[in-house]
């Protein structure tokens, strides 16, 4: 998916590492930092961003005549105003000059998201946001479990997964997602799959199917705390929390999806692949 272009304008270096660090790790990609109006102006002329989060004090004017001056160069300019000060003076100022939205500092990750988004809704999908911000996290969780659970080097996929319900024939490890976004996620292989997973993990073949069983049901959970935590670091009013797991054995297994925007994670080894269906209540 194509990156979100944010030029962040503000007089404060420490503000602008904060706002760039909030967005470091999703969809939105920032190409030029301003520190007064001047810088703004040349660098939205030179990089043409998506949208412009701007600061009211700057230097060499204020933050809603840098966004009238903008605007005048790019009448559909996107501005979200993000200041220290916001009451409802410099709010009707600010929508006079045509800015879309208004923070106060200090922002959180989710705060500043969901205001780019709302004004970028024809370029930024709620399905995308949720793969590039949520999705992705797990990857990556995937990614690092595997490796320090077998010492196995993968490179997981990541698709859209439309159907309403998973079909599983091994095991599956069900683990709740509360919190917001709200969901599950599905740790799931074949039989032969876990079999071979079990012995890696655990370093013998001479075990019992309730041992393999055991296995997979914790790595699973590992794999899926890992992603929370890491999605709790990024968007710090999240709260996200895991329940217990619950694990299914056998052939034919159906687990519905119903109301959730769901992805498939797939990492492929030498002994089969290792998935996770991992799904959101927010995006339908």
């Amino acid at each position: 998916m194509e990156k979100v272009k944010v030029m962040i304008v503000d007089d404060s270096k420490v503000s602008r590492t904060i706002l760039a660090n909030h967005l470091s790790r999703t969809n939105f990609e920032v190409v030029a930092m301003a520190k007064d109006a001047s810088d703004a102006l040349l660098l939205y002329k030179e990089h043409n961003p998506d949208i412009v989060t701007m600061d009211m004090n700057l230097p060499d004017s204020d933050g809603i005549e840098c966004s009238r001056r903008i605007r005048a160069i790019d009448p559909e300019a996107k501005i979200v105003m993000i200041s220290a000060m916001r009451d409802t003076n410099l709010v009707a100022r600010g929508k006079e000059v045509g800015i879309g939205a208004f923070l106060q500092k200090p922002v959180s990750t989710n705060e500043i998201i969901d205001a780019l988004m709302t004004l970028c809704q024809k370029k930024v999908s709620q399905v995308a946001m949720l793969r590039e911000s949520y999705a992705k996290i797990f990857v990556h969780s995937l990614r690092q479990g595997i490796f320090e659970m077998l010492g196995v080097r993968v490179d997981p996929t990541l698709e859209l997964y439309e159907k309403k319900y998973l079909d599983v024939n091994g095991i599956a490890v069900i683990i709740g997602l509360t919190g917001t976004p709200n969901g599950r996620a599905i740790t799931y292989m074949s039989k032969d799959t876990m079999k071979n997973y079990s012995a890696k993990m655990l370093g013998t073949d001479d075990l019992t199917e309730d041992e393999i069983q055991d296995a997979v049901e914790e790595a699973a959970n590992i794999i899926i705390g890992h992603g929370v935590s890491n999605v709790n670091d990024v968007f710090k009013d999240k709260e996200l929390r895991i329940t217990p797991p619950g694990t299914i054995c056998g052939a034919g297994i159906r687990v519905a999806s119903p109301k959730l925007t769901t992805f498939k994670l797939t990492a492929s080894t030498d002994f089969g692949d290792i998935c996770v269906n991992v799904g959101f209540a927010e995006g339908e």
